[in-house]
């Protein structure tokens, strides 16, 4: 039974949204149509790349985070690799399988469902032949549910984007300068294109993945300059992630830029909120609220039996069992219950 406190504000939210039930995380109700926008599609990118206006891409990993990316209206979501470190607890992106990207990318797709969705084919995936590179492309928009891949090449592999885009077609969003599923042969997690040399090598991967068909390419940590440079060469957006303002839009790791990632902070990361510790204060004082018996309260978080059959399991209990129940099992709530930050707190309907 809902607290009388929490009733009215309860009650009102729930007749806004158009429904009166009961719910919970684990029995979830359906999202509200006032959720979606429009789909955002290739020709959307392509248009607003046009009219020179900035793409937001955001990564995500799971149900709850691209829900939060759908409804904060960003153009493009990206199932990262860096799900390996940052879900997964791996060392290194080059960890995560194809299994492991399928899985979470499903998951972002049933909570994306405006934002265009784009999904790393992981390191192993695609490196071997131009047949491996096809068929896991394919399986990650069939299976996945990706509506691109995303592959971290240059120019060598420039037939296998072809194949990819041209022979399957599927969709390729490119990625160059920083790379990490091959972070150690580039000599770690390092600025690329710092010389006009390795500068005029980036300008030729980003031409030679143009030219395959990839209708955008990620350019990260590369002087600004030479983001700057390739993104007025090309004829198809740039995303920067550490590359400068000169890109046709930027996209970051959620987990970095909300803090919920303590490992390190790359330098191109701006801090929008510092969640983690957050969320580790509230866990910790659930965890005293239990152990202090502070929670749950009766009559707020829990549920009640009819009166009359409240009495009659008593009275079972006690000449069945020899137990007497020191639950009220009533819905009645003290004032002092009704005022403290766990019925405040509560958003659940009972």
């Amino acid at each position: 039974m809902m607290p009388a406190v929490l009733a009215p504000a309860m009650k009102q939210r729930l007749a806004a949204s158009g429904r009166f039930a009961r719910a919970y995380s684990a029995r979830p109700v359906a999202r509200d149509s006032a959720d979606s926008r429009q789909k955002v599609t290739i020709q959307t990118i392509k248009k607003l790349y046009a009219e020179q206006k900035p793409i937001t891409m955001m990564t995500a990993y799971d149900y709850p985070t691209s829900v939060a990316c759908d409804r904060a209206g960003v153009d493009m979501v990206l199932v990262g690799d860096s799900l390996a470190m940052v879900a997964l607890g791996h060392e290194d992106t080059s960890q995560v399988t194809m299994d492991d990207m399928i899985h979470h990318s499903k998951a972002v797709a049933r909570g994306a469902r405006s934002p265009f969705l784009v999904t790393d084919l992981p390191f192993g995936s695609y490196q071997s032949d131009e047949t491996a590179a096809v068929n896991n492309a394919i399986r990650m928009v069939k299976e996945g549910r990706a509506e691109a891949v995303k592959l971290e090449v240059g120019r060598r592999a420039a037939p296998k984007i072809d194949a990819i885009v041209n022979g399957a077609g599927v969709p390729v969003v490119g990625h160059i300068g920083l790379t990490p599923q091959t972070a150690v042969a580039l000599g770690g997690f390092r600025v690329q294109g710092k010389s006009v040399t390795k500068a005029q090598m980036l300008v030729d991967d980003a031409l030679a993945l143009e030219q395959a068909g990839c209708f955008a390419i990620v350019l990260e940590a590369m002087p600004s300059l030479v983001a700057e440079a390739i993104t007025k060469i090309l004829r198809v957006p740039t995303i920067g992630i550490g590359a400068g303002a000169s890109t046709s839009g930027q996209v970051l790791v959620l987990s970095d830029m909300v803090g919920f990632f303590d490992r390190f902070t790359p330098k191109f990361c701006q801090s929008f909120a510092d969640l983690g510790p957050r969320m580790t204060s509230a866990i910790g004082e659930y965890h005293q609220a239990v152990r202090s018996g502070a929670f749950p309260v009766e009559g707020v978080h829990t549920y009640a039996m009819p009166s009359a059959a409240e009495d009659k399991w008593r009275a079972f209990v006690q000449k069945q069992f020899g137990i007497e129940l020191a639950g009220s099992g009533s819905a009645s709530v003290s004032p002092a219950a009704a005022a403290g930050p766990a019925v405040a707190a509560s958003t659940s309907t009972t």
